[in-house]
C-alpha cells in the first residue's frame, strides 16, 4: 500500500478528514465574525443620523468610536495569548454572554441636549449602545486565527484572514444593496442579533475544537518575540492603505464625481486587498505587487492632474491604484509576518496602522490641508515603502556597480527629473509646444521604467511627477490663499471669470453659487439654480400675495447667500447652514456680497438643520426652502417623513415647503411623492429651463412645492411658471427614520437629464 504525500490529498478529491472540517467550521466563524462588523456600522449611523444629525463633529466622533473599539479588540485579542487557548475560549464565551445583554442591537433611549458636546456625547452614546457588541465581535478574525493554529499547528492560520475580508466586504456590499432597501431598521436590528447568536454557536464549537490538557499549554507563545523596529514597520505599512482608502474616497467625490455610494468602493477594495495578499496561492499577490511601482508612477500622476474630460475613467484609475497600493503593500506586510504564536502581536500592529491612518485622512487632514494634499503624499508614501524589484534584468544591470557609482547615477536622474519639471511647467521659449506638461510626463514615466526597482531614483521621479502634473496647481492656489478653503464637507474653491464677469464656488466639482461681478445692482442678480424664473425664485416673488409684508422665511442650505437677494423690508429671514465655512464665505470673507447687500443682518442658525427647527416655536414660518445637498450626496434624514412632519410643525396651516430635487445621479421625486402621499400634503413640481431672456448663467432646476393647504398651491401656480402635477414613474416607498434607501432611485446612466 502507498502513502499519499499530505500536499497531494486535496488533488485526490474533497478533504474530508476532520482536519478540513475544523478549518472550514473556523472559516465560517471568522467570516461571520466579520460580515456583523462590517454590517452594523452603517446600521448604527442610520439609526443615529435623525437624533444626532449630520455635522462633521458627529460622525469624527463616531469614527473615532469606532477605531477605538477595533483597536481594543485586537488589544484584548492579543492580551489573551499570554493564558491557553483553553483559558482564552473561557474568557472570551464570558465577554460575548455579556456582550449579548445588549441585545437586539440599537441606540440606547437617550436623546443629546441642545448645547451637547458631541466630542463627549457622541462616543458615550454609541459606548454604551454598541460598545460591548461591537468589541466582542472585533476581536473575532485575530483570537480565531490563534485558536485554529493552536488547533492545526502544520496549516496556515494567516490564510484565515482571507477569509476574515471576504465576510467584511460581503457586510459593507450587503448593507446598502440589500438590507437598507428591503427592510427596516428594527428587522435589520433582528437580523444583526440572530447572527450575533450564530455567531456565539460558531465560536463555541471553535472553542470545542481545541486542544486539551498538555497540547493545550503548548500552544502557549515559544517563537521569538517581535522587536520594536519590526512592530513599527508593520505599523507603518498598514498605515498608508488605510489612509489611501479614506484619501481616495475624499479625492473622488472632491475632484473627480459626486456619486452616492461611491465611498463603498475605496473601502470594498482595500478589504478585498487582504484576500488577495493573505491568500495560500502566491502568484497574484506577487505579479501585482512587481507591476505596483509602474502603476503607482502613471496612475498617481494622472489622478493629480485632475483633468474632468473623462470623470469615471479618472475615477477608475483611482481605484485600480488604491487596489494595487493596498495589495503591495499588505503583501510585505505578509511577507514580513511573525509565526503563528505571535500573529496576534501582528494583527495589533495592522490595526494600529489602519487607526492612524484613518485619523491621519479623516480628522487631522481637513484641518491641517486646504485640498486633499493626504493624497499625493499616500501616493508618495506608497512609492517609498513599495518593496524593490526590477522589472527585467538588464535594468538591473544599470543599476549594478559600487556605492559611489549609484549615487552619481541617482545624482544624474535627480538633476534630469529637476530639467524636466522646470520644463514641463514654464516651457521656456515654447520648446514643447503646447502639450509641454503631457510631453514632461511621458518623459518622467520613461525614466521611472528604468528607475523601478530602486528606492530613491524611483521616489525622486514619482515625487516630480506628482509635482509636475498637479501638485505645483494645487500649491499656487494654497499660496494665494483666500481662494480655496476646507472643512469636514469638503474643499471649496473661489474662482473668477473675468470674461464673463463672474465669480463661482464650487464644492469639489460641483457649481454651489455664482455672483457677477459689478455694480450693487448687477451683483444682487440671481443665477444658476435660484432664477426668479425657477420654483424658488416665484414663491419668493409671491412672499407678499401670500402671506403679506411679514413673511417669515427659512431656507436650509445657505450656499453664497444668492436667496437673501429676494428678502423684502418687513420680512423676517433665517438660514439654516451645518458647515461653519460656508457661512465665513458667504458672510465674511468679501468674496461674496449676496448677504452684505441684501440681507447685513441675516440671521443664521448653525447646526443641523432639521434638529434646529425641532427646535424652534410651532407656526413660526410661512415658507420654508430645502436646499441642503453637498455635490449630489442627499441627508436622508432631511428627506423622510418624520422630517417633513417637522418640517409641518414649524411651518403655518398654509405655509409652503419648496424642496429642491435636482441631482445628477438620484431622482428624488418619487421619494417626494410617496411622502405627499402618506402625510397629508399637496403637491406640484416645475421644471425651470433657462431662456433667451435670462441671464448667462441660469441653471436647469427642478423644484417642488409642498403645502397642506390646497389653496396655497393654487394661489402659487396663478401667479407665473408651468407648474405641474407631481408623478411618480418607479414604486418607491416613504422614506422614514427607520427605512430609507437611495437604490431603488438612483438613476440609470443611460437616463437622459
Amino acid at each position: 500500500m502507498t502513502t499519499q504525500p499530505v500536499g497531494d490529498v486535496a488533488a485526490a478529491g474533497p478533504d474530508l478528514s476532520p482536519r478540513a472540517s475544523a478549518r472550514s467550521l473556523f472559516v465560517v466563524a471568522i467570516l461571520t465574525g466579520s460580515f456583523l462588523l462590517f454590517l452594523v456600522q452603517p446600521m448604527i449611523a442610520r439609526m443615529a443620523l435623525p437624533r444626532l444629525g449630520g455635522a462633521p463633529a458627529v460622525w469624527n466622533s463616531a469614527m473615532l468610536v469606532y477605531q477605538a473599539l477595533l483597536l481594543a479588540g485586537y488589544a484584548y485579542a492579543h492580551w489573551l495569548g499570554r493564558v491557553s487557548v483553553k483559558r482564552q475560549a473561557m474568557i472570551h464565551l464570558g465577554v460575548l454572554a455579556v456582550a449579548a445583554l445588549w441585545l437586539p442591537i440599537g441606540l440606547m433611549q437617550a436623546n443629546p441636549p441642545p448645547d451637547a458636546e458631541p466630542a463627549i456625547w457622541v462616543p458615550w452614546l454609541l459606548g454604551a449602545s454598541i460598545g460591548p457588541l461591537f468589541f466582542a465581535v472585533s476581536a473575532q478574525a485575530p483570537l480565531l486565527q490563534r485558536w485554529f493554529a493552536a488547533s492545526a499547528p502544520a496549516q496556515n492560520p494567516y490564510a484565515l484572514y482571507a477569509a476574515s475580508n471576504v465576510g467584511s466586504f460581503g457586510g459593507l456590499i450587503a448593507y446598502p444593496l440589500l438590507v437598507e432597501p428591503s427592510m427596516a431598521l428594527s428587522s435589520q436590528s433582528l437580523l444583526w442579533s440572530a447572527g450575533y447568536a450564530l455567531l456565539v454557536v460558531l465560536v463555541a464549537l471553535c472553542a470545542w475544537k481545541l486542544p486539551r490538557g498538555a497540547a493545550a499549554a503548548a500552544a502557549l507563545p515559544t517563537s521569538a518575540k517581535p522587536g520594536a523596529r519590526r512592530f513599527a514597520h508593520w505599523v507603518v505599512l498598514a498605515f498608508v492603505p488605510s489612509g489611501l482608502m479614506l484619501a481616495t474616497s475624499t479625492f473622488l467625490t472632491t475632484d473627480i464625481v459626486a456619486v452616492p455610494l461611491l465611498w463603498v468602493l475605496p473601502l470594498g477594495l482595500y478589504l478585498l486587498s487582504f484576500t488577495v495578499a493573505f491568500a495560500t496561492g502566491r502568484r497574484v499577490a506577487d505579479a501585482l505587487t512587481l507591476f505596483a511601482p509602474v502603476v503607482v508612477l502613471l496612475f498617481g500622476g494622472a489622478m493629480i492632474g485632475g483633468s474632468q474630460d473623462y470623470p469615471f475613467l479618472n475615477a477608475l484609475l483611482a481605484l485600480v491604484l488604491l487596489f494595487m497600493v493596498a495589495v503591495t503593500l499588505h503583501t510585505q506586510m505578509y511577507r514580513l509576518r511573525p509565526e503563528p504564536d505571535r500573529l496576534t502581536s501582528f494583527y495589533l500592529a495592522m490595526s494600529i496602522g489602519g487607526a492612524l491612518g484613518g485619523v491621519f485622512a479623516g480628522l487631522v487632514a481637513p484641518v491641517i490641508f486646504d485640498w486633499t494634499y493626504e493624497y499625493p503624499i499616500l501616493i508618495l508614501a506608497a512609492g517609498i515603502l513599495a518593496p524593490r524589484a526590477f522589472l527585467l534584468p538588464v535594468i538591473g544591470r544599470l543599476w549594478e556597480g559600487d556605492r559611489g557609482a549609484v549615487w552619481v547615477k541617482t545624482a544624474g536622474v535627480i538633476a534630469l527629473v529637476a530639467i524636466i519639471v522646470n520644463v514641463g511647467l514654464f516651457n521656456p521659449n515654447n520648446v514643447l509646444g503646447p502639450k509641454h506638461e503631457n510631453i514632461g510626463f511621458l518623459a518622467l514615466a520613461v525614466i521611472g521604467l528604468v528607475t523601478v526597482g530602486t528606492r530613491i531614483p524611483f521616489v525622486v521621479v514619482l515625487a516630480g511627477a506628482l509635482f509636475l502634473f498637479g501638485g505645483y496647481r494645487a500649491l499656487q492656489l494654497s499660496i494665494e490663499g483666500d481662494v480655496r478653503t476646507r472643512s469636514y464637507f469638503g474643499v471649496y474653491t473661489i474662482r473668477d471669470y473675468p470674461a464673463q464677469g463672474i465669480r463661482t464656488l464650487a464644492h469639489g466639482t460641483t457649481l454651489h453659487g455664482t455672483q457677477f461681478l459689478g455694480d450693487a445692482n448687477v451683483r444682487r442678480t440671481a443665477t444658476s439654480y435660484y432664477m426668479p424664473g425657477s420654483g424658488v425664485g416665484l414663491a419668493l416673488q409671491s412672499l407678499n400675495e401670500l402671506y403679506g409684508p411679514a413673511a417669515r422665511v427659512g431656507a436650509v442650505g445657505l450656499g453664497t447667500g444668492t436667496l437673501a437677494c429676494y428678502a423684502r423690508p418687513g420680512q423676517r429671514w433665517r438660514f439654516y447652514e451645518i458647515d461653519p465655512t460656508v457661512i465665513g464665505l458667504a458672510r465674511d470673507s468679501g468674496k461674496f456680497s449676496f448677504l452684505r447687500d441684501c440681507l447685513p443682518d441675516a440671521d443664521i442658525a448653525l447646526g443641523d438643520a432639521r434638529l434646529s427647527i425641532a427646535a424652534q416655536q410651532p407656526n413660526s414660518l410661512d415658507l420654508l426652502v430645502l436646499d441642503a445637498f453637498s455635490s449630489d450626496a442627499v441627508p436622508m434624514h432631511l428627506m423622510t417623513r418624520e422630517a417633513f412632519a417637522t418640517y409641518s410643525r414649524a411651518l403655518a396651516p398654509e405655509g409652503l415647503l419648496l424642496v429642491h430635487i435636482s441631482n445628477r445621479f438620484l431622482d428624488l421625486e418619487p421619494v417626494v411623492f410617496a411622502t405627499m402621499k402618506g402625510g397629508g400634503w399637496y403637491g406640484a413640481k416645475l421644471s425651470y429651463s433657462p431662456g433667451a431672456l435670462d441671464n448667462s448663467e441660469a441653471t436647469y432646476s427642478d423644484w417642488i412645492a409642498l403645502s397642506r393647504d390646497p389653496g396655497t398651491l393654487a394661489a402659487l401656480a396663478s401667479r407665473a411658471g408651468a407648474w405641474e402635477e407631481i408623478r411618480s414613474n418607479r414604486k418607491v416607498e416613504a422614506w422614514t427614520d427607520d427605512y430609507a434607501s437611495i437604490v431603488p432611485v438612483m438613476r440609470s446612466p443611460l437616463d437622459e437629464f
